[in-house]
């Protein structure tokens, strides 16, 4: 009762109307239809009594032992006069090629549903329940199970001798229900639940049961497989999930009992739980499961709900029936959802007059609540006279029932995560988006404007000037299409231009211009907005930033790097390679070196035509900003340096006190290849410093090698790098000071005659130590020189052997070459550029290097002939010259040296591709 002051449970009892509220409110789960299409007018003469589901077609079983093929729609596909009394159980395969039927008549048959093969068997007692190999089809056995009041399992096998019958199992009175799962079987008779595994051959547990639970001819047992290894078993009041494992054996759990222990599978009882209502069927449904519960009106009017068991054996056969209710219930009972069925003639039927069962029987890709789109299991419910239809309410069943709730909201999340019709989508959109706008939930309603608008254009600029109306455009914008649909340039302009006003929108402002392409918009509207705020307190850098930006847009690239100089942005360096503005950098050195000094260093250092060296000190050493601008000079004076030594030579003198202070590892390679630095300046620096090798260097410089000495020997006691020094200077004073000042210490004395092998004498050394010196380890170190003297020795020895034996070979060709004979044309063969025939002079070598020319040299012929004595001036022939400097015309030498006879045949004498070559007739002549 409603009370005029609040109570202190007040909202407590609002909280509890409130859950009733939604409790009334409960979507269901399912949706039902009856079977339609030739179901209605086959049962109006017969009554079904089984039903089986495949992957393409539903099997329907009648009273007068008919079975018919039918469609998902209900069409009659085939028809199979199989039996002459009720149809108890039928079975498909996997594959959906095989229907197996078993009857009261005490047959069982199988009939090709693709082909003519049909098989009869007769059992002459009533079968009740038959299953079929899964792969029935594919494997030659044509393997099945059969069972009835016989009380026998049949396991019924093909080989070449035709059909092998053999008993899995008896004695337990009649075989109610048979399902075969890969290599599991799994059946119930009067006394409970078997598995047998076919793989091992062998019964793997037994299920006993439940005590007090009707008769199986009253309730029947109801086996369905969820997956391969999960068994769920109704029967009677009770519910059991059977979970098939491995490796684990000895496993005992309440009602499960183990005949035989196996050392691979065993069962383990998962779920048990009691109804208060008889099972008619029983099948999985996602992660729970749905129940075909038969429900009994006792005497007095009223449904009994409340015993744990709901009737007596007495009362299953007088009561009066309910309708049948459909429940979805966990595997703890927790029921879920509750329907009931207008199933005509409910009031006449009994428990075992129903059959559910369920499509698909491989899984489904169960999720949150929904199914994936065709994996949505189908529930056929069967009544002598009716089929029944159930599916699981889909995505748009969802929304509608939503929307006619008025919660908007969660069916616009139901159509974006269902499959919900464009139609609805629209409808959606449209009345949550004004709700959202009454609310004014302006972020939110923008939000959704993308899903909910999608593709249309007008619905898009219709908002745009909409939210620009309400002064909410600022939150739209983020979401504006750029393509699919492109919106009207002038919707583009408005909305940059409100981002523009309004600085604390600038940063979305700035993301947007990047975004947005160019074309989109005339970019001179846009920065004729912005220009007007450079000066006033409302710009921003992200504004600055975005005038950029559209600068670049428009191509006016120098004002946009102005803008970014001022901005300290790093993409600064990019910018100025990319368009060429290295003129303008001049007065930013010391930006772009707070920016990003190695890339600034690279840059000034290659411009530096550009922006001279003098003009880039000047401006770091003067530097206004709080920053490091002796390192940036360093890094900058260092760099340039590497590229060129000669420029910025009058900044050498800085640089040695930068390489001291920053870098003092270069300083000494410095000192080396500089010649433009003050030597009493940088040794004061170095000093300074206490850079020991640097002042040796730069002493020796100054010419003061003693005391450079002093520092290798005395400072840095490095006796190596003091004879290094000593062999560069090429000073035999400068040894003796050495030798003078190693002999203060006896293991400098060892050390320098380790190292001044090649250098000095060893023995000039060892005479000067004074009588009494201990050096240590003298015995091993002189045996060292000794060692490395003969090294040495052994090594000039092979050096001068290689060197003679190269000197007289050059002093063998360098003579061969001498003898050659060099050929000179005449005059009138220069003018004609004609060559002498070779075949006519085959005894005249020609050298590659010779050129066509007047012997006007002096010769000790004096210009003639050392044969004829005229002068080559006279005749018009060729002329051939010796290295002796004798010259003959060709045709006197050819026939003086047939004369004398003084062609050799010796190896000497010939060229090395065996031709001969000519010698002068006064030289050989003389020699002979």
């Amino acid at each position: 009762m409603a009370s005029d002051h609040p109570s202190e449970n007040g909202a407590d009892e609002r909280e509890e109307d409130g859950d009733e509220e939604e409790e009334e409110e409960e979507e269901p789960r399912l949706k039902y239809q009856r079977f339609g299409g030739n179901v209605p007018s086959l049962l109006s003469t017969d009554a079904a009594s089984s039903i089986a589901i495949a992957e393409r077609m539903v099997a329907l079983g009648t009273h007068d032992g008919t079975v018919h093929i039918l469609d998902f729609q209900g069409n009659q596909v085939k028809e199979f006069a199989a039996h002459t009394a009720t149809v108890n159980d039928l079975c498909f395969d996997v594959e959906g090629e095989y229907i197996g039927s078993c009857s009261d008549d005490g047959s069982v048959v199988i009939n090709g549903l693709f082909s003519e093969e049909r098989l009869r068997f007769e059992y002459h007692r009533p079968m009740k329940t038959i299953t079929l190999d899964p792969d029935y089809s594919r494997k030659s056995s044509r393997r099945f199970v059969a069972g009835g009041l016989a009380g026998q399992l049949f396991l019924n096998t093909k080989n070449w001798l035709g059909y092998n019958k053999q008993v899995l199992h008896d004695g337990e009175g009649s075989i109610h229900a048979a399902k075969w799962r890969t290599s599991l079987i799994a059946w119930a008779n009067d006394a409970g639940v078997k598995v047998y595994d076919m793989a091992n051959n062998q019964c793997i547990t037994f299920i006993e049961r439940a005590r007090g639970s009707p008769r199986p001819e009253l309730l029947l047992p109801h086996l369905v497989w969820q997956d391969d290894t999960i068994l769920v078993i109704g029967w009677g009041t009770s519910v059991m999930v059977a979970a098939i494992r491995t490796n684990l054996p000895h496993r005992t759990n309440g009602v499960q009992k183990n005949m035989s222990v196996s050392n691979t599978k065993y069962v383990d009882i998962v779920a048990s739980f009691q109804t208060n209502y008889h099972i008619s069927g029983i099948a999985p449904y996602g992660d729970a499961l749905v129940i075909l519960a038969y429900i009994l009106e006792e005497e007095n009017g009223e449904k009994d709900f409340n015993s744990t068991i709901p009737s007596c054996p007495k009362t299953l056969m007088q009561g009066t029936a309910q309708r049948p209710e459909v429940r979805i219930v966990t595997w703890k009972n927790e029921e879920l959802a509750t329907d009931a069925l207008p199933v005509h003639g409910y009031e006449h039927y009994k428990a075992k007059d129903y059959v559910l069962v369920h499509a698909p029987f491989t899984g489904s890709s169960y999720a949150g609540g929904q199914w994936a789109a065709g994996d949505e299991p189908l529930y056929y419910i069967v009544s002598p006279k009716d089929v029944v239809v159930a599916r699981p309410r889909d995505a748009e069943d969802h929304v509608s029932w939503l929307l006619q709730h008025g919660w908007h909201e969660k069916a616009l999340a139901a159509v974006e995560a269902g499959q919900g019709q464009t139609g609805l989508l629209d409808e959606v959109g449209s009345r949550y988006l004004d709700h959202l706008i009454v609310e004014r939930k302006y972020a939110e309603a923008a939000s959704l404007c993308p899903k909910l608008l999608r593709g249309s254009a007008s619905a898009w600029e219709r908002w745009v000037f909409h939210f620009a109306h309400l002064r909410q455009l600022p939150v739209l914008v983020p979401y504006m299409p750029t393509e699919n649909p492109r919106l009207r340039d002038t919707v583009y302009e408005v909305a940059l231009v409100a981002l523009a006003t309004h600085p604390s929108f600038h940063q979305l402002l700035l993301s947007t211009v990047k975004s947005w392409p160019a074309t989109l918009y005339s970019t001179s509207t846009v920065i004729s907005a912005i220009k007007p705020q450079l000066n006033t307190s409302s710009m921003t850098d992200s504004l600055k930033e975005a005038l950029a930006e559209l600068y670049i847009m428009g191509t006016q690239y120098e004002k946009a790097f102005s803008l970014y100089a001022d901005l300290m942005k790093p993409e600064i360096f990019d910018f100025v390679e990319k368009h060429s503005l290295h003129d303008a950098i001049q007065d930013k050195v010391v930006q772009l070196m707070m920016l990003d000094s190695k890339r600034a260093v690279s840059l000034l250092v290659q411009y530096r035509d550009m922006v001279s060296p003098s003009e880039v000190v000047g401006q770091l050493l003067h530097a206004r900003q709080k920053c490091d601008n002796r390192f940036f000079l360093h890094l900058y004076l260092h760099s340039l340096f590497d590229i060129d030594s000669k420029v910025g030579k009058e900044f050498h003198d800085l640089q040695v006190e930068l390489y001291a202070d920053y870098e003092p590892r270069m300083l000494l390679p410095f000192l080396h290849s500089s010649h433009h630095y003050k030597l009493e300046k940088a040794y004061e620096i170095c000093v300074k410093k206490d850079l020991l090798r640097e002042q040796a260097f730069i002493l020796a410089r100054m010419g003061n090698a003693k005391r450079a000495l002093a520092v290798y020997i005395n400072k840095l006691e490095d006796i190596a790098e003091a004879v290094d020094f000593v062999s560069t200077q090429h000073d035999d004073d400068l040894w003796e000071e050495l030798i003078k000042q190693c002999l203060q210490k006896p293991e400098m004395v060892g050390i320098l005659l380790e190292h001044t092998v090649g250098n000095l004498d060893p023995l000039y050394i060892v005479s000067m130590v004074p009588g009494g010196f201990e050096i240590p380890r003298l015995r091993d170190r002189l045996v060292k020189i000794i060692t490395d003297y003969r090294t040495e020795t052994s090594l000039r020895h092979g050096c001068n052997v290689i060197l003679k034996a190269d000197c007289v070979n050059l002093l063998i060709k360098y003579y061969k070459e001498a003898r050659h004979a060099i050929y000179l044309g005449s005059m009138e063969e220069e003018t004609r550029g004609k060559r002498v025939n070779v075949a006519s002079a085959p005894i005249i070598e020609r050298a590659t290097n010779t050129r066509v020319m007047v012997v006007k040299s002096r010769t000790r012929g004096n210009g003639r002939c050392c044969l004829c004595f005229d002068p080559f001036s006279i005749q018009n022939v060729n002329v051939v010259v010796f290295f002796c400097c004798h010259a003959y015309h060709v045709p006197c030498l050819q026939d003086g040296s047939d004369s004398v006879g003084i062609v050799s045949q010796s190896d000497d004498d010939n060229d090395d591709d065996g031709g001969s070559r000519m010698r002068c007739v006064l030289c050989t002549t003389a020699s002979g």
